[in-house]
């Protein structure tokens, strides 16, 4: 007999390898051989294969069946290579085409009773096959509508192994399946109803925070909202998204493949940036991802071309905090395990929220704190400088004390969105050439030393603080990256000097 070939999948976070999937029969005594660095939910799929064999009638052969996935020197992971191990056993004895399998890869888990079911990351593996030049691919049929978001895949999604294995010659009927239908994957709550319908045009008497707020939508700047407790912080954070220009083609399939990664079910592409807002207890796996045997994206790489947003930051964890800093920089974050790196997008816009104190009324009009000095330093001192360096805007809020009679009817997030967009697009037509497209991602040195630095008179206000002490090196870059896109709203061609006094007055609270 011939080695039967066929394919399927292996993510190590979003990135996707081909895996030839082999099996042979051999004149020995009876046995089921799985082999190729599986983990214990793969090597598990022996009995799974076995089992749904048997009750579809696709009996497997009577002698020693090895099969292999290669390269072996790849750990791989979790069930979704059940449906090509079984084809490619049942296919030893000849009752399959081995033309049809080798042209084709397949990903699934199988039931005992022979159903396939739905397994995450489907939308990445297709990826992963279409990019490898394999387009023909078998996936659970609850998985199709993501697996058929892929330009140039030919997607078949099927119910049962007895399906998939009539696609390649087999002849045979479907089992009477008994028992309860499959389960799809969670909804994908980023497109509900709630979220898109939360408009800027809600908030009520915060001008100045409206106004900052979309600063930090126009540029991409990482933002720090502080004041008491009923300011609006919350909020303003939540219709943050709304004002994001809509995601393109490539940054919607990015979003969509960390969901599918995640369990959730993918309809669609959504134009809207994700928003994930973890709750300041959430343990550090919950953030950054990970996983003993199988890495899983966390609410970074969730928000990864949206918005991640900590409400409480001052009652976080300090080592929740610090774990933002490397994926701040990188926009990119790396779960290290034995055996293998996992890598997801972490290119997000960082929002944080936090009150003045423990009671939260230091500082505020007709209020009563009942801190002590003490209390309040230790307080806020519980965000650490290295982060709060990396915020670009440090926006003080206070409650709102008078209602205009007008109500409802401030800046809209439509409104918004427009002088967002028209804002990044000045960016991106100045930066044309480089390989940045928003202020927030332009380094400091081409500030400071390219053909775009600013002016002696724009940025005497901000060489004297830095002189002075006031900010440090990497705050004196981030209060000229506000100061451009602060220009660029207003339509100017280079920021003057209201605007660097204006940036640093949101990074450091100093007047100009």
């Amino acid at each position: 007999m011939i080695v039967v070939r066929t394919w399927a999948v292996a993510l190590t976070g979003l990135s996707g390898q081909l895996i030839e999937v082999e099996a042979d029969i051999t004149q020995h005594k009876p046995d089921f051989r799985l082999i190729g660095m599986p983990d214990k939910a793969l090597g598990e799929a022996v009995r799974r294969v076995t089992n749904a064999c048997e009750n579809t009638g696709l009996e497997l052969p009577d002698r020693r069946l090895t099969v292999n996935l290669s390269p072996a020197s790849l750990p791989k992971q979790g069930s979704g290579f059940d449906l090509a191990v079984a084809l490619a056993a049942v296919a030893t004895d000849g009752r399959l085409d081995p033309d049809s399998l080798v042209r084709t890869v397949h990903i699934g888990e199988l039931g005992l009773d022979g159903r396939v079911r739905a397994v995450p990351g489907v939308l990445p593996a297709v990826l992963a096959a279409v990019g490898a030049g394999r387009t023909r691919v078998v996936v659970p049929e609850a998985n199709r509508p993501e697996a058929e978001l892929v330009a140039g895949a030919e997607v078949i999604g099927v119910r049962t192994l007895a399906e998939a294995a009539r696609l390649h010659g087999a002849e045979l009927d479907d089992p009477v399946l008994e028992g309860p239908p499959e389960v799809e994957p969670v909804a994908d709550p980023v497109s509900g109803p709630e979220e898109q319908a939360l408009d800027l045009a809600d908030v009520v008497g915060q001008r100045d925070a409206v106004e900052a707020l979309v600063i930090a939508a126009a540029g991409g700047h990482h933002l720090l909202m502080s004041g008491p407790p009923g300011a609006g912080k919350t909020m303003l954070a939540r219709r943050l998204p709304g004002i994001l220009p809509a995601l393109d083609d490539e940054a919607a399939l990015e979003v969509a493949s960390v969901r599918s990664l995640s369990g959730e079910s993918v309809r669609g592409l959504t134009r809207t940036p994700p928003f994930e807002a973890p709750h300041h207890s959430a343990t550090l796996a919950a953030l950054v991802g990970g996983g003993s045997r199988r890495a899983t994206p966390g609410a970074i790489a969730r928000a990864s071309r949206g918005v991640l947003f900590i409400d409480e930051v001052a009652e976080a964890p300090r080592s929740l905090l610090d774990a933002l800093r490397q994926p701040l920089e990188n926009g990119s974050i790396s779960i290290h395990r034995a055996g293998f790196v996992a890598s997801f997008p972490a290119q997000f816009q960082l929002v944080l929220a936090c009150n003045p104190c423990f009671c939260g009324e230091h500082g505020v009009l007709g209020g009563t704190c009942t801190c002590s000095p003490a209390e309040v330093r230790r307080y806020t001192g519980k965000i650490s400088g290295p982060l709060l360096d990396r915020v670009d805007i440090d926006l003080r809020m206070r409650r709102v004390s008078r209602i205009s009679d007008e109500g409802r009817g401030g800046l809209s997030s439509a409104e918004a969105r427009a002088r967002v967009v028209a804002s990044r697009q000045i960016a991106a037509e100045r930066l044309a050439g480089t390989p940045w497209r928003t202020n927030a991602q332009v380094p400091g040195t081409w500030l400071r030393e390219g053909p775009r630095r600013l002016t002696g008179s724009a940025r005497r206000t901000l060489d004297g603080a830095l002189e002075r002490g006031l900010v440090t090196l990497r705050a004196y870059d981030r209060v000229t990256r506000v100061a451009w896109t602060i220009a660029d709203l207003a339509g100017r061609d280079e920021p003057n000097a209201h605007d660097v006094g204006r940036a640093l007055f949101l990074k450091k609270g100093v007047s100009a």
